[in-house]
């Protein structure tokens, strides 16, 4: 999870807080590309930013990303609670979505691996993830535990890439992956869905600019190709409206009835390429002999922040743990939107049943989070590590923070009798169980 430790009271873009500054190498990119063809969209935006091949933020090795020196903590590295609740299935293959360090799936497969009926039944482990200095994080994390286990351990760079196993249930989770996705901003007039854009200009708040703009001789233009510039001097990135609506816009506006009576002047987030992936992992966990018969050829879990709507200014950066301005030191921050749940079950309906969302602190109370938070307490060899234990579980339950900023979905495939409640916990609640 990004967590943002402290913000600062104002989010007014970084680089014009410091007399020079010179540009990332993302940010020198996405200006030579608006100023040759014109505003580019915030998914090129966000797309350049994060998965750049050499400089984006989950590309660069030089980004600690994760953990106490990264931007943000994911809740898989606060507590062991997560990755501790897989029941034992049929042969299964585990489908990890953006597995970070590996944390994740490292607590699921000790888990497993802690019971030898269940170490038998897991035969593949296949992860989801573009960035080579991630896999190799993940390797040094999951190798060990994969060879003296016997089990297969393959990487992709899309989920495109894993097909239909029918002999075998898919097991997917995707813990923070969404929110990282690239996303069209659009706002609705009176002419239909017009996308938000990013130019470039310059600070009118700034007194340099506003000098030279009272009439300042040609010749006192600055030289915008040096590498250093006083920041009141360098054109920066900024919102602009799309003079018209455009085919891409129409069909994202329409791509959910939803967005049909929302009012003049709003706003929304739309990520096509959540959508897509949502639908494949709808296909994943289908049951793929089209009868429905034999139950689900899998399920899926996925945590993220967000809600059942759609958003319209979530978009924020995060570096060193604080909220930033979005434009700032693009490719060197980590860049998040709010996830609309609601959309990704449109993207599966015909495919799979959705469970929740629920919130991650009532997830968790269900699935027993203080009697395990009590048993590795119980296990500490010191005070302070029980006290370490205490906090992060709470930290998982916060209703200030994670415990509802985060949102808990299942999907499973459809079939033809209805799951019972047992089946659907923790989604439902039963009586006497944890949380109920």
């Amino acid at each position: 999870m990004r967590w943002c430790l402290s913000a600062p009271a104002t989010a007014r873009r970084g680089y014009a807080n410091s007399a020079e500054y010179s540009p990332t190498k993302v940010e020198k990119i996405l200006s030579d590309s608006i100023k040759a063809t014109g505003p580019i969209s915030f998914a090129t935006y966000m797309q350049m930013c994060l998965s750049h091949p050499t400089d984006g933020y989950y590309m660069n090795p030089s980004n600690p990303i994760l953990g106490s020196r990264g931007d943000f903590i994911t809740s898989p590295e606060i507590s062991q609670v997560f990755g501790e609740h897989l029941r034992r299935s049929r042969r299964i293959r585990l489908v990890e979505l953006g597995p970070g360090r590996g944390t994740l799936m490292e607590d699921v497969l000790r888990v497993l691996s802690q019971f030898p009926a269940a170490r038998s039944v897991v035969e593949d482990i296949h992860l989801v993830e573009t960035s080579a200095a991630m896999q190799s994080a993940q390797g040094a994390k999951l190798f060990p535990m994969v060879r003296k286990n016997g089990w297969n351990l393959t990487w992709h760079s899309s989920v495109d890439d894993i097909r239909q196993d029918a002999e075998k249930y898919t097991l997917i989770l995707a813990h923070e992956f969404f929110d990282a996705l690239p996303f069209h901003l659009l706002q609705k007039t009176n002419h239909g869905w017009q996308e938000v854009l990013i130019t470039l200009g310059f600070d009118p708040t700034s007194p340099t600019v506003i000098k030279a703009s009272a009439g300042a001789p040609a010749t006192a233009s600055p030289d915008f190709s040096s590498t250093a510039q006083p920041a009141s001097l360098r054109p920066q990135f900024r919102r602009v409206l799309a003079p018209s609506p455009t085919a891409y816009s129409k069909i994202l506006g329409m791509s959910s009835n939803r967005f049909q009576n929302l009012p003049i002047g709003a706003q929304i987030e739309i990520s096509p390429a959540a959508f897509k992936i949502a639908r494949k992992i709808g296909e994943l966990v289908h049951e793929s002999s089209g009868t429905m018969e034999a139950g689900s050829s899998g399920s899926a879990l996925i945590i993220d922040y967000g809600g059942e709507k759609a958003y319209g200014s979530s978009f924020r950066a995060f570096k060193d743990h604080k909220i930033v301005d979005v434009f700032h030191r693009p490719g060197d921050c980590d860049l998040t939107v709010n996830v609309d749940f609601t959309y990704l079950k449109e993207a599966t309906a015909d495919l799979a049943m959705p469970h929740g969302p629920l919130p991650q602190a009532t997830f968790l109370r269900r699935m027993g989070i203080e009697t395990r938070v009590n048993a590795l307490k119980s296990a500490a060899k010191s005070d302070e590590r029980r006290r370490a234990m205490e906090l992060a579980g709470n930290r998982l339950v916060d209703p200030t923070g994670m415990g509802t900023q985060y949102q808990v979905m299942g999907l499973t495939g459809l079939r033809k009798s209805e799951p019972t409640a047992e089946e659907r916990w923790p989604f439902v609640a039963l009586e006497g169980l944890p949380g109920a």
